[in-house]
């Protein structure tokens, strides 16, 4: 826990209460700076090759904010429909887009197929599904390269037992079906987890892929997938310019064995967005229990679920209304929703905090607001973006009584 003395550069203790005022509490800030600066780690990661990263809008679904990651020369990937349109308002094209559904109906991939959008097929049923779907055209193949990694066993998404991908066994099968569609494989795409903070498993995933990409002649590109961990307590984030290295190694060896070439691509997940983004809140109740003080606030896990989901941790800074001498307790901070779990920060050190105060929650500029809900009936905060010259705007509004009734019959 920090006091507020060690807040977030960009957003210094006067701006906190400020921005709580004229916006309301709770609510998301972003830092536009520190976005750009990230995506270009990103866009810069694999120099001299040919290279597309791409940015998961199931991280954050603004579109100001993907429209900046654009402007940034990241493409972006979908997981349905809803992402794909969202991707659209944004400004990608339909070559920018790769759709990458996992369990989804026929009008589903019609969808995306409609909009000449590269699709990705998750299983030996969905590829039977699009080789009528797709027929003469060209999709590309998720693969389960059976090697995971993560901060949570809850987002591990490769390995024997988890739900995604084609295994490697079933690919001579996955391309027998489609070839008797007249569908070609332009190329292979995995994700192995998310935040995870050293490359080692990652590169052993990619080699995985590129062994499978050897039965794949048709394949143009091997997308790796990402997940890059940024580090929420304090570790350091994942090293970029040593993963790019390490696949330009990989791609470099297996292109002169094979005497074929392939596009990288890469989607970093939560890298891009988490530290450009903070959540404002509000102090209602302090509740004094046996050996540590209970702070009730307005960031309940309607507001950010992933301590509750993953057991995250995130920095939580204490913003206090006057300065004054406070003893450092032990507090738990916790939200306004009706369960037991609604816990946002255990056992954290920092200065009594009062009724009034307000706390800014770092790193949650990644499924923040992507994840948030109007659980307990209650509406959906606003989103602001802050620019390098200081200026704030608005770019989602906060959500109403009659936003809540309004698909009601």
């Amino acid at each position: 826990m920090n006091a507020a003395s060690e807040s977030l550069p960009w957003l210094p203790a006067p701006l906190v209460g400020d921005l709580v005022r004229e916006h309301g509490s709770p609510l998301y800030v972003y830092h536009e700076p520190t976005l750009r600066a990230r995506c270009r780690e990103v866009a810069l990661m694999m120099p001299g090759r040919d290279f597309h990263p791409s940015v998961s809008i199931k991280t954050n679904g603004n579109p100001t904010l993907l429209a900046i990651a654009r402007q940034e020369g990241l493409r972006g990937d979908a997981m349905s429909p809803g992402e794909i349109l969202l991707l659209e308002r944004a400004g990608f094209r339909s070559d920018e887009i790769f759709f990458i559904p996992n369990n989804v109906s026929r009008e589903e991939l019609v969808f995306a197929h409609e909009r000449g959008i590269l699709t990705s097929l998750d299983s030996l049923d969905q590829v039977r599904l699009a080789a009528d779907v797709f027929a003469g055209g060209e999709v590309a193949l998720r693969i389960n390269p059976l090697v995971g990694d993560g901060h949570h066993g809850k987002v591990v998404t490769a390995g024997a037992r988890v739900k995604f991908g084609i295994l490697p066994s079933e690919v001579p099968q996955a391309l027998e079906i489609l070839a008797a569609g007249r569908v070609s494989v332009a190329g292979l795409n995995q994700h192995i987890g998310s935040g995870f903070l050293t490359a080692e498993r990652y590169l052993e995933a990619a080699n995985a892929l590129l062994e499978v990409c050897r039965g794949v002649p048709s394949a143009r590109f091997a997308d790796f997938g990402g997940g890059f961990g940024i580090g929420y307590g304090g570790e350091t984030r994942l090293d970029l310019s040593a993963v790019g290295a390490g696949l330009s190694c990989l791609l470099a060896d297996w292109e002169r064995e094979t005497g074929r070439s392939l596009r990288a691509q890469v989607e970093p997940g939560r890298y891009v967005f988490a530290e450009c983004g903070a959540i404002l809140g509000t102090v209602h109740a302090i509740k004094e229990r046996v050996g540590i003080h209970v702070a009730g606030c307005d960031i309940g896990f309607n507001v950010l679920q992933r301590p509750v989901l993953y057991d995250s941790y995130h920095h939580i800074d204490l913003v206090p209304q006057e300065v004054s001498d406070r003893p450092l307790v032990d507090v738990q901070w916790v939200g306004n929703i009706c369960e037991s779990g609604d816990i946002l920060g255990h056992d954290r050190k920092c200065p009594l905090p009062k009724v009034g105060d307000h706390l800014v929650v770092r790193d949650a500029g990644a499924y923040g607001w992507a994840m948030s809900s109007s659980y307990n009936a209650r509406p959906r905060a606003a989103e602001v973006l802050l620019a390098g010259d200081g200026s704030v705007r608005t770019i989602r509004r906060r959500e109403t009584w009659e936003d809540l009734l309004s698909a009601l019959p």
